[in-house]
């Protein structure tokens, strides 16, 4: 039994204080609940409820009128002391704290003065109505016991035992320790102020809140509205790119029929030539046949027949002969025209303009080669003497030197064509390297538009990715040994971990991940680390592979791609107008 604690009011007592932890648990509960529904307008009503049910719970007093000390305090007295050393001494607040720990006090305070310990003592509960009912409980408990504030003043000092109650406004005006504590840390407040004061905050609080649910709900309907117009654009911009693929894929359908037209014309005008050869080749055996009837007629033309055989023989030879040429123009017109769609199927993949171009060309030496293989039928064709055949000689040779003229003309554009897209290229290069060394010495923060060193390791980065698992002072020190050795290890020419694999039909290297030294460094650091350090060996690796250096780059940093020299030189001039004006 504890020092001063009447027979049998142990047991009492935790019956009390079992019965106000129930209380202030429902408390608690309701409390929690009515806060919670405020989330939803159509629960604010509910809120104010709930809060305002919470404000009227204290338990029930003799008269709401009196004026308690608050925050809730309770007043201990005769509190066991004794004379050592010269002083009164006596138990703690901790001690005594723990004695009344059913009736959940903030804080004990022992009373002093220049003697020691004044056997005197303060309960602090605390300002909400569990507090209070806490404060009650203790001051009902003590009642129980006979040792309340009337018993002590009955008794005074002639019982043993400390004695307890609620500090009221007599408390705080008694002289002494415990009246001027009273006055100095609290204030004389009925319960009637209490609850006042503390239907205003309720009233505060649920208008606080329902101010907050309405900029929620005006936010979320600004988010949606933007979500259907980024929705409605994404929309638009799809059907454009459909229909600018369809066109697309329109004019090479035609540009394809075109060449299959064209080479399909000569071939029949081969064709037709083979067959009209094979027809004369016909004829003249017949006339052969027919003088070799003739021989054995007329002994006196035999010598004619003899000389018209032979006339007929050279014919017949250079038929032959003319069409050994067309089978060989034949093949070199079929084997050109499997030529010339493999250029056109790669030209498809460059410039419009010299496509069109090459497309030309290509036509044009079709038009050369069909033209050479009638010149030379024409010049193989039996020795007829006729004009027509000759004008038909001179008219070809003279379209063949007109294609040749048209032939060298487009090859003089072409060159001059492709000597002015290296040139203006090559000035867009120095003038972006110009702009390169401009913006390192100008620019400072981190603008949207600047300059970024391809392959070069990200400390910051890198240190950002250690913290994860490490303190800040490890992580720091742990990234610059990192930043180091991997930058070192990057310039290393004989290190190179990379695969090569076909996309699209042209070669392309890939981050090798049976790579010994980066398996390590992903088991060792993590993913985020693996990818920072593979990062900077692709862009190595695509901007300088020979050099294995940190090269300089126009860099898009709000879209993560690099810049074009359009969007750096937007971004000088801004920067400066920005000069101008603030001058």
């Amino acid at each position: 039994m504890r020092t001063g604690e009447p027979p049998g009011g142990r047991i009492r007592k935790e019956r009390a204080c079992s019965k106000s932890e129930q209380n202030i648990e429902s408390l608690f509960q309701q409390h929690a609940t009515g806060v919670g529904s405020a989330a939803y307008p159509q629960g604010r009503d509910e809120v104010a409820r709930q809060l305002q049910l919470i404000a009227m719970e204290p338990q029930a007093v003799q008269n709401r009128d009196d004026l308690f000390v608050w925050p809730w305090m309770g007043v201990l007295v005769n509190v066991p002391t004794e004379w050592k050393n010269g002083r009164h001494v006596g138990e703690s607040g901790n001690r005594l704290k723990e004695k009344l720990s059913c009736f959940c006090p903030q804080k004990v305070i022992p009373l002093w003065n220049y003697r020691g310990h004044t056997g005197n003592a303060i309960v602090e509960f605390g300002k909400d109505w569990t507090a209070f009912n806490n404060a009650l409980a203790f001051e009902n408990h003590f009642e129980s016991e006979g040792y309340g504030k009337l018993d002590w003043k009955a008794y005074k000092h002639r019982r043993p035992g400390m004695f307890g109650w609620v500090a009221r406004s007599d408390d705080q005006k008694y002289p002494g320790p415990i009246g001027d504590y009273l006055h100095k840390n609290g204030d004389l407040k009925t319960i009637a102020d209490v609850e006042n004061e503390e239907a205003r905050k309720t009233n505060k609080l649920v208008a606080n809140l329902a101010s907050q649910i309405e900029v929620k709900r005006r936010h979320v309907e600004e988010l949606e509205c933007k979500y259907n117009e980024t929705t409605t654009s994404l929309d638009m911009i799809m059907e454009q790119k459909d229909q600018l693929l369809r066109a697309y894929n329109e004019e090479i359908h035609k540009m394809q029929q075109l060449a299959r037209r064209h080479s399909q014309r000569i071939i029949d005008e081969n064709q037709k030539l083979r067959s009209e050869l094979e027809s004369k080749m016909q004829n003249l055996d017949l006339r052969s046949k027919q003088l070799d009837e003739l021989v054995a007629r007329s002994e006196s033309d035999r010598r004619n027949l003899e000389h018209e055989k032979e006339k007929n023989g050279v014919k017949t030879k250079h038929l032959k002969m003319a069409t050994l040429v067309q089978q060989r123009a034949d093949e070199n017109v079929l084997k050109l025209v499997e030529k010339h769609k493999l250029e056109k199927q790669v030209a498809l993949d460059k410039i419009i303009k010299l496509e069109q171009q090459l497309d030309a060309k290509q036509k044009l030496e079709l038009e050369i080669k069909q033209l050479q293989g009638k010149l030379e039928v024409m010049k193989h064709m039996p020795g007829e003497e006729d004009s027509e055949s000759k004008k038909r000689i001179d008219e070809l040779s003279e379209e063949l030197q007109d294609k040749y003229d048209e032939m060298d003309a487009m090859e003089s554009l072409y060159h001059t064509l492709l000597i002015k897209e290296r040139k203006s290229n090559d000035e867009l290069q120095d003038a972006r390297k110009k702009l390169i060394d401009g913006l390192q010495t100008i620019t400072t923060g981190r603008a949207n538009i600047g300059i970024k060193r391809m392959g070069e390791l990200d400390l910051k980065s890198l240190a950002i990715a250690c913290g994860r698992k490490l303190s800040k002072e490890d992580a720091e020190v742990t990234a610059a040994i990192l930043c180091s050795k991997w930058e070192a290890d990057i310039k290393k020419p004989e290190w190179h971990p990379f695969r090569v694999v076909m996309v699209n039909g042209k070669k392309r290297e890939l981050i090798s991940e049976d790579d010994a030294k980066l398996q390590t460094l992903r088991e060792e650091y993590g993913e985020e680390v693996y990818s920072l350090v593979t990062k900077a060996l692709l862009e190595v690796n695509e901007y300088n592979p020979h050099g294995r250096y940190a090269v300089p780059e126009l860099w898009n940093y709000k879209e993560g791609r690099k810049a074009t020299l359009k969007e750096a030189l937007q971004h000088v001039l801004k920067q400066w107008r920005t000069h101008k004006r603030k001058r």
